[in-house]
């Protein structure tokens, strides 16, 4: 694990306190993207994958959901984090999901 996702694991952490996160570095998928180029191949920490559940949602729609993990790693946005594929859930709504499965 790279500093990038250790930041995004901490800050999320801390923000949401998940009963259930997931992060999956994506970014050997995207290192031939100009933009990765550029960074002469990136640093193997531009594109995530993140799937989190949290109280924290409860009464928010998906918007306001990913505009709380976007605030919280602006940080990381500004220093080369390029994307985040976000999913985000309640626990009544992993609930939900996993017995109508």
């Amino acid at each position: 694990m790279g500093s990038v996702e250790t930041s995004i694991r901490d800050k999320l952490t801390v923000l949401l306190q998940p009963a259930e996160l997931t992060i999956t570095n994506d970014s050997w998928q995207h290192r031939h993207h100009a933009a990765m180029r550029a960074q002469d191949g990136g640093n193997g920490e531009t594109h995530f994958s993140i799937q989190v559940v949290s109280e924290a949602f409860k009464g928010k729609n998906t918007m306001q959901r990913h505009r709380m993990i976007y605030a919280a790693l602006s940080d990381e946005l500004a220093q080369g984090l390029h994307a985040l594929s976000l999913k985000t859930k309640t626990p009544e709504e992993q609930q939900k999901d996993s017995t109508s499965s």
